[in-house]
């Protein structure tokens, strides 16, 4: 029996400690921003696997995770190295907090929110993960969160290891679509990666909510035309030009 999650102190509890980067949120009026459209639509798809690439704090974990648990059934692959800005530098991470690293911890902040057996979480790069995805027995993925590196080739590969691990009708948020002065200065290009997909209207639905840092619900129409036999180190190719 599904339940419903999101009471004044959840909500709480959520803006304190999982601390939203970006989301549209407004604390004072225990507004989630973007969270309440992560969680209104896993309770509406109801997918059975959701995967997270990449999170500060937790926050779109959390609002992704308290849905799935709320409908009762499903889970969610969450993978992120821990990298943190200060320790690793800007040639491994931009925006890492470095949250991630102790497992015992991790389990502890999961547990909070009452989303422990719904989260499994990877301490590896994306890459990573899905080298390894067959071996791990990770199922399709139905719903994908990406706010991971934020450079354009790294943005291109995670969206097409995503859609390689899809179906028709996967929906992929594309998180920080609106950070002009980091696209400008080349350290970020989700929203290239979004102008590029929204020309590939035969393959994708996109949709763009453009506040704050802004981000991205992308449907997936034909997931065969992104899945190439190489490693993806070109985008995927439609008849229309780049």
């Amino acid at each position: 029996m599904g339940s419903f999650s999101l009471s004044e102190d959840v909500l709480k509890d959520i803006l304190i400690h999982a601390k939203p980067l970006g989301h549209h949120e407004k604390p004072r009026n225990l507004n989630l921003g973007f969270g309440f459209l992560y969680y209104g639509v896993v309770r509406a798809l109801r997918p059975q696997h959701t995967l997270v690439i990449g999170s500060g704090y937790g926050f779109s974990v959390i609002c992704l995770g308290l849905a799935v648990k709320d409908n009762g059934q499903g889970s969610l692959t969450f993978v992120d190295p821990s990298y943190s800005l200060l320790r690793d530098g800007p040639m491994k991470t931009f925006g890492g907090r470095g949250t991630w690293g102790d497992e015992r911890a991790v389990q502890d902040r999961f547990k909070r929110f009452g989303v422990e057996d719904v989260v499994t979480h990877f301490k590896v790069r994306s890459e990573e993960l899905f080298q390894s995805y067959g071996q791990l027995g990770l199922p399709p993925i139905d719903l994908a969160f990406i706010d991971g590196s934020h450079s354009f080739g790294d943005v291109k590969r995670d969206f097409n290891n995503v859609v390689e691990r899809s179906h028709k009708n996967t929906y992929v948020f594309l998180h920080d679509t609106n950070i002009y002065i980091r696209e400008f200065l080349r350290h970020a290009g989700v929203k290239r990666w979004v102008k590029w997909l929204k020309q590939r209207d035969e393959a994708y639905e996109v949709i763009d909510f453009p506040f704050s840092s802004g981000v991205a619900l992308v449907r997936v129409l034909e997931p065969s035309v992104c899945k190439q036999s190489q490693a993806y180190r070109q985008p995927c190719s439609l008849s229309s030009s780049s």
